[in-house]
């Protein structure tokens, strides 16, 4: 669909990665930016802050590394995003700009966006700091989608919420492309599923685990021995304050493991080892940790809200995540169903197949293409395939 480039003559993208700080932002440019650098046509730049670099790891030697010394922190990082990066980047030579979070550099050359994070969290904040912080992210989504050359949202769910009621103005600009899931998760009927339910996820206040946490007083009243364990980095250290005030007054701490940020081995034994994955976030573009446990064969009980239904299909079941007795009467179903878990597990595993990372690398490269300066091959934004 698009000509090769000599060598030389290779689009030149930088990667503006300061905003990916932990969970999925990471994991997502962890995984996607050695498979563009497969690509022949693409010269990948990546801008990272300096305090980013240990997350990241070992990084691919064909990715060029540009490490950042500024005062870290929500405004400066907007102010240095804003003003320094464009000229960084025309100093560069730089051809396609992508930014993988809802906003960028407003006037960076041929700006991509993606559409990941979603806004309606603000709604259940009433920390005034937070809601700050929230305000801000709106504003910037919102000029970043109407000067941007294209968007990449991550779900038509997010397309759909984080176009601000604009969907059918934007509908050429935004191109759904969704994450993949990793080769290394994978199910394995040999192992035997143990006695506990899993949640896997950051904890922020959106992912609704004050709510879990309750549920499973409920379902320990008929399985008192079934636990749940927790597999997330505390971001949120207030919210986190609140949960344990809920397990304290339900005299569930011992039956609630904190097992802090896993590795992907890690994370694929207690995808493999869960007796039903819990997934009760209330606001979810995508969700990482749904197609993972999916790849595992995991049983899923799931929130109906937001991208989740889009993402899961007919491989789970659902509960409403704002009514404690719906999710513990949804868990204690496919708990007394062997029958019931090793058919949703077989259906997972199928759907699975839908999310690879290879199909996002090869339209994520496709969309950097699209926007390509005059004198390389144009892709029309018609020929993109957009999934669904």
């Amino acid at each position: 669909m698009s000509q090769k480039f000599l060598q030389s003559d290779r689009l030149r993208v930088l990667v503006n990665g300061i905003h990916a700080k932990s969970g999925g932002g990471v994991t997502y440019l962890r995984n996607i930016l050695p498979l563009l650098a497969n690509d022949p046509e693409l010269e990948i730049h990546l801008f990272l802050h300096r305090d980013q670099f240990e997350l990241f790891g070992v990084i691919d030697e064909r990715i060029r590394v540009h490490l950042l010394n500024f005062n870290s922190g929500f405004f400066s990082n907007l102010f240095w995003e804003q003003f320094a990066l464009p000229i960084l980047a025309k100093i560069m030579s730089v051809d396609v700009t992508v930014s993988p979070a809802n906003y960028g550099p407003l006037v960076a050359p041929a700006q991509i966006i993606m559409l990941r994070n979603s806004l309606a969290v603000a709604g259940k904040e009433t920390r005034p700091i937070k809601r700050l912080y929230w305000a801000g992210l709106t504003i910037m989504t919102a000029l970043s989608l109407l000067t941007c050359r294209r968007a990449i949202a991550v779900s038509d769910y997010a397309r759909k919420a984080l176009t601000f009621g604009l969907g059918k103005r934007f509908q050429k600009k935004v191109v759904v492309v969704h994450h993949g899931v990793g080769e290394q998760f994978k199910a394995d009927d040999s192992i035997e599923r143990q006695n506990f339910l899993l949640a896997v996820s950051d904890i922020y206040v959106q992912k609704n685990l004050h709510t879990l946490v309750q549920a499973l007083a409920e379902v320990r009243k008929k399985y008192p021995d079934v636990k749940l364990k927790i597999a997330g980095k505390a971001i949120d250290r207030g919210y986190l304050q609140e949960i344990k005030q809920v397990l304290d007054y339900a005299k569930l701490t011992d039956a609630v493991e904190f097992l802090g940020e896993k590795d992907v081995g890690e994370l694929l034994v207690l995808y493999q080892e869960c007796k039903l994955f819990v997934f009760p976030s209330t606001v979810e573009t995508f969700g990482n940790p749904l197609v993972e446990a999916m790849a595992c064969g995991a049983p899923i009980v799931s929130s109906n809200t937001a991208a989740m239904p889009e993402v899961l299909g007919e491989a789970g079941r659902y509960f409403d995540p704002l009514n404690v007795r719906d999710m513990a009467e949804q868990i204690i179903i496919l708990l007394e169903d062997d029958e019931a878990r090793f058919e949703l597990g077989k259906r997972a595993v199928q759907r699975a197949h839908l999310f690879s990372r290879d199909a996002t690398a090869a339209e994520t490269a496709e969309v950097i293409k699209s926007v390509a300066p005059e004198r390389y091959a144009q892709i029309s934004p018609s020929q993109l395939q957009t999934s669904s």
